[in-house]
């Protein structure tokens, strides 16, 4: 039926005659004896369902189904297949068609799209042929993105999402082969860009806040909330004052299964914060945060329309304090770092929302307290630990500025056991009744 010949520099080939008498050859190229005794068998296969008029073998005909365009050309080259048609795609109309309105991705996720596919477009030409790029040519463009002045972390993020639009085009079967597959993408040095902000460099923030920015520090610093999606979702019917509890909106997760909210406990440190929020908040105000930032955020472009960053960065400054890489980012870092020094992986990465091992590489960081602690000889026990960053985190905190001109909130902390990790906070009010929410 089909026989296997190999020439002297080991390229083997598929040989058959056909009903008429014409030998065909299939041309393999370089392969182990294996895969040619393989291809042999489906061939063999090919011709007797052809000779009798029954239906293939299940195993040739799905392999069949799988093989790329490349083998199956070579099969309808010499009469086994009919030709398949080709889906060809030119760059700019695959990147505006399947990327750039896919209705199921975020109008903010699109617009930090817009970037990769303008460099694609760029370097590569809007009337490029999917199948025409190559590994070679995936490659220069990587060398050409390097020259773009890109930080490091821009430019892994921009080949890893220009590897995943060629994904989606080989998904869609205008190519075989991702040519970006090949490209190692390269690691970002994630702690260049870390900042371990310290209560001292906290506190110096919050005395130079006005209360919305008081808020919105704490939620970031204590309560570890990302910046702006779920600061600015919070609202007061997700506080539990009694059980102490917070339920966290999540927009950043709420497409992943059970990940749209999570609930953190009322960390010490951020209980004042959040009660001066609510005895300053204005009549039916429902978001812990208000000032209209939310209904900014609710544009097409999303959370970018906040101009939180331009305005945290003035208050930093005025402060007294340098400017540090992903201000909003760090603050959050910090936060895990300090939990993950009391806390078990597990139980912060369920209060940050995020899993375990991106809470070790992208926030937790070494601090200068981690050295001072080391040089020492001795390592703080957990009890300890907690019994300092207890004694620290409300040092100076007895009692909290333009709460109410009449009446100001006062923090006490009463005895704790060392099992506990929290201490008990008590909320006095002058001139009002502490049970009156």
């Amino acid at each position: 039926m089909a026989s296997i010949t190999t020439d002297r520099e080991g390229r083997r080939r598929i040989q058959f005659f056909t009903g008429d008498g014409t030998r065909k050859t299939i041309y393999l190229g370089k392969v182990t004896i294996k895969d040619a005794q393989g291809i042999q068998r489906h061939v063999e296969e090919i011709l007797s369902s052809g000779a009798s008029g029954q239906p293939m073998a299940m195993d040739t005909a799905n392999w069949l189904a799988r093989i790329d365009q490349k083998w199956h050309a070579k099969l309808a080259g010499v009469g086994l297949v009919e030709p398949k048609e080709v889906r060809t795609m030119q760059l700019g109309d695959f990147l505006k068609e399947f990327i750039l309105s896919r209705p199921d991705v975020k109008p903010a996720t699109l617009e930090v799209w817009q970037q990769p596919c303008r460099n694609l477009i760029e370097y590569f030409g809007a009337d490029k042929q999917l199948r025409k790029v190559t590994v070679g040519q995936c490659d220069q463009f990587k060398a050409w993105l390097n020259t773009q002045g890109l930080a490091a972390a821009t430019l892994a993020k921009r080949l890893a999402f220009a590897r995943t639009f060629f994904h989606t085009a080989r998904k869609h079967k205008f190519i075989d082969e991702n040519p970006f597959a090949e490209i190692k993408i390269p690691h970002a040095n994630v702690s260049a860009r870390q900042r371990f902000i310290d209560r001292e460099t906290t506190q110096k923030l919050l005395d130079h806040a006005n209360p919305t920015w008081r808020t919105i520090i704490a939620l970031c610093r204590f309560g570890g909330l990302r910046c702006p999606s779920e600061v600015l979702s919070l609202e007061w019917r997700h506080i539990d004052w009694e059980a102490k509890r917070i339920t966290v909106i999540s927009p950043k997760t709420e497409r992943y299964d059970g990940k749209g909210s999570r609930v953190i406990p009322m960390y010490p440190e951020l209980h004042q914060y959040l009660q001066e929020a609510y005895e300053l908040a204005e009549p039916g105000q429902t978001h812990v945060v208000g000032a209209g930032y939310l209904l900014r955020a609710q544009r097409p472009t999303g959370w970018k329309s906040c101009n939180l960053r331009t305005g945290f960065g003035k208050l930093i400054k005025r402060a007294g304090l340098e400017l540090w890489p992903r201000m909003f980012h760090n603050l959050r870092s910090s936060r895990v770092t300090e939990l993950l020094e009391t806390h078990p992986p597990y139980v912060v990465s369920d209060w940050m929302g995020h899993d375990a091992k991106v809470a070790l590489k992208h926030y937790a960081q070494i601090t200068n307290e981690h050295f001072e602690r080391a040089t020492k000889g001795s390592i703080d026990t957990r009890e300890q630990y907690v019994q300092k960053t207890t004694q620290h985190s409300t040092e100076g905190y007895g009692e909290v500025r333009r709460v109410n001109s009449e009446m100001p909130i006062k923090i006490e902390v009463c005895e704790t056991s060392l099992e506990e990790t929290e201490p008990c906070i008590i909320v006095k009010r002058r001139e009002r009744d502490s049970n009156s929410r």
